[in-house]
């Protein structure tokens, strides 16, 4: 019987990158697994036959976590579907680039829906359905540790307000058996940060271990959180950055 047999976990943006590869691992790990993705059609359905590749349920929900009814509904018809709900990844997240003085009113925002407001929101709703050993993991950023490069400070605001968020909400639901971390991925290999784009040997340098971290990393922390491992974690910010915030 594999860890998670039976428990039901919802991830946000889970069509691509980190999001993908969590859906992936906890699918791996037993549970059957929604998540939600905005436009990438073609690639939920890619991740939902390999969910089902391991004998679990894969839910893919259309939903922008930018719309709180639509993120709020994701929850429901998770567990109107699954039966259920353990284990919430809020993971959705959108970047945006530039000096302070060029940020428009829409991309600010826009951050702020995603990584504050759809965090609050998707956990608000996944706590009315969740009873002793539910696990909350956040998404976060390193950036909200340490910032190696200018044009970020939306981003880094708005990830950083998710640690806040982290701690309250740790010592909120602890008595209720409830754990909430936050990872802090460093530069990790996806679309919006490939390895070989142009700016990715200047982050490198500020790497201890000279390499972009894999989705894959950052989804082995999210199993070990979620499972028994994790049971006596909560309140943490975890690093996964290779040591660019050592």
């Amino acid at each position: 019987m594999s860890r998670l047999t039976g428990k039901v976990a919802l991830v946000t943006g889970g069509s691509r990158g980190i999001g993908a590869a969590v859906v992936r691992r906890l699918a791996e790990d037993g549970a059957h697994v929604a998540f939600t993705y905005r436009e990438a059609g073609d690639s939920a359905k890619l991740v939902v036959a390999d969910v089902e590749a391991y004998d679990r349920t894969g839910l893919a929900i259309q939903a922008d976590s930018t719309d709180p009814a639509a993120l709020v509904g994701a929850v429901e018809q998770t567990v109107a579907e699954l039966g259920r709900l353990d284990i919430l990844v809020n993971n959705a997240g959108v970047f945006s680039y530039g000096p302070i003085e060029e940020v428009g009113l829409d991309d600010l925002d826009r951050a702020i829906a995603v990584h504050v407001r759809g965090v609050f929101l998707a956990t608000q709703a996944a706590v009315r359905h969740m009873g002793t050993g539910g696990r909350i993991v956040n998404i976060g950023s390193s950036f909200a540790s340490r910032v190696p490069a200018p044009g970020v400070s939306v981003y880094a605001m708005t990830k950083s307000a998710v640690n806040g968020l982290t701690r309250a909400l740790a010592r909120e639901l602890g008595p209720r058996g409830i754990t909430v971390n936050v990872l802090l991925p460093g530069s990790t290999d996806t679309d919006m940060n490939p390895a070989d784009s142009a700016g990715a040997d200047a982050q490198r340098e500020h790497i201890a271990l000279g390499r972009y971290g894999t989705p894959a990393d950052v989804a082995a922390t999210v199993s070990h959180l979620v499972g028994d491992g994790g049971r006596h974690i909560t309140g943490a910010s975890i690093a996964i950055d290779g040591g660019g915030t050592a």
